[in-house]
């Protein structure tokens, strides 16, 4: 009776960005068949330009050490540094420290790497050069798919069709895989606009500072070293979807925006060419907990999309990817089969089940955070706000608010502590 080694699964993968570049490179080190199927891979690198560097924490960076090594090599050698520097929440105005927080110690403690910045557009390539050109495809758009008793076949946008063993989604937020599996839901507005524009400027603190959120009552600006003389920001700024700029242009609105923030914001917007910033409206999804089907399932943002209050969304997408492997290999590699059929079904489901249970309650947990992060950056009120009667006089006088200090020693000192150590340690993942 031949083992399952001899024969593993052919994984057909729905998305070429980072989730799905990095479940085929995990899959292809552990001997399985893959294909990534992918609209456009140009777009993908679009997409680095379009949303600015990725931020991979050691729980990311300890993942793709395990998966290949070489890679992981790489893309250390590629990034810029951040973890080993001041980082956390400031105070718009003033440009004080409200939070700090620590990054290096729960990393060293536990021999991860330090957290850093990299571009996506050199990620990707990284990835897709360890890959194989042979295994990506591109111009190919996976719009729908057809689950068999023995197979799942993938349906291009181009008519083409492709056979595998197991479909996994991991095409984003916007996922069809996703609508076929559940049906179509709209992804939910966070109620922010975001702008974000890349720099050639080193600013005085930069050898103290790698990644700083600085907030204000509904908006907040997040500024990050993205190394080579490079600082990337972004702009996030309470309003309708769909709300157009200015024909004066992004750059003059969001310098009326921020009128009267610190200067290190207002230093970065002014020093952006025009042509350097972009604007998305920002959309997530509320946690589902059911995120296959049969011989399909879902990894990344395609199962989770979340906000990038706190640079876990694309650290996420990397442990899923990496334990869907892990469930997938156990499944595989130690069952015999009798009823070939039979027991693919089985063992797929299985694998995807177990898959499912480890990695909910971890990603549920990091997305109410991430909500929650995102909430407390925009309603950042540090002085008392006496609205309009007899008493609004005393707004003016700046009276500070009680409730700032308590949360700055809760947040600072007891919640963000733990939850960042939590998060960076990677639990759950192995």
């Amino acid at each position: 009776m031949a083992s399952r080694e001899a024969r593993k699964p052919r994984i057909l993968i729905a998305g070429g960005g980072v989730a799905g570049l990095v479940l085929a490179l995990a899959a292809k080190r552990r001997g399985f068949e893959v294909r990534v199927f992918e609209k456009d891979l140009s777009a993908v690198r679009g997409e680095g330009q379009y949303r600015g560097p990725i931020i991979l924490h050691g729980n990311a960076l300890a993942v793709l050490a395990a998966i290949d090594p070489d890679v992981a090599r790489q893309v250390l050698a590629a990034a810029c540094v951040t973890g080993d520097r001041l980082n956390g929440l400031a105070d718009g105005i003033t440009g004080d420290w409200f939070i700090k927080i620590d990054l290096l110690t729960p990393a060293r403690k536990k021999g991860l790497p330090l957290t850093r910045s990299i571009c996506r557009m050199t990620l990707q390539d990284i990835l897709l050069k360890a890959i194989g050109s042979d295994t990506v495809y591109n111009r190919s758009k996976v719009v729908d798919f057809r689950e068999h008793q023995n197979k799942v076949t993938v349906i291009l946008g181009d008519g083409r069709e492709y056979e595998g063993d197991v479909l996994v989604g991991a095409d984003g937020i916007w996922s069809k895989v996703r609508a076929k599996l559940f049906g179509w839901q709209d992804a939910q507005y966070s109620n922010y606009t975001c702008y974000s524009g890349s720099v050639d400027y080193v600013p005085s603190y930069i050898s103290t500072v790698g990644y700083r959120v600085f907030v204000g009552f509904n908006q907040y600006f997040v500024a990050c070293d993205i190394g080579c003389g490079k600082m990337q920001w972004y702009g996030f700024h309470k309003e309708p979807p769909g709300s157009a700029d200015p024909p004066t242009g992004k750059r003059k609105r969001l310098l009326e925006l921020y009128e009267g923030w610190c200067s290190e914001v207002v230093a970065l917007i002014s020093r952006t060419s025009e042509s350097m910033i972009l604007r998305r409206d920002l959309y997530d999804r509320d946690m589902i907990y059911t995120w296959g089907r049969g011989r399909i399932t879902l990894v990344g943002d395609a199962a989770h999309a979340m906000q990038p209050a706190l640079g876990q969304s694309g650290c996420m997408a990397i442990e899923d990817c990496y334990q869907l492997v892990l469930e997938l290999e156990k499944a595989y590699v130690k069952c015999d089969c009798h009823d070939k059929h039979a027991d693919e079904i089985a063992l797929a489901i299985a694998s995807f089940h177990r898959y499912e249970r480890k990695r909910i309650l971890r990603v549920g947990i990091v997305h109410a955070v991430t909500r929650m992060a995102a909430r407390m950056s925009s309603t950042y009120r540090p002085y008392l706000d006496f609205g309009p009667g007899c008493l609004s006089f005393l707004t003016n006088l700046r009276i500070p608010n009680p409730a700032i200090y308590g949360a700055q020693f809760v947040v600072g000192h007891i919640i963000m502590p733990i939850v960042m150590t939590w998060m960076l340690n990677g639990h759950g993942v192995w």
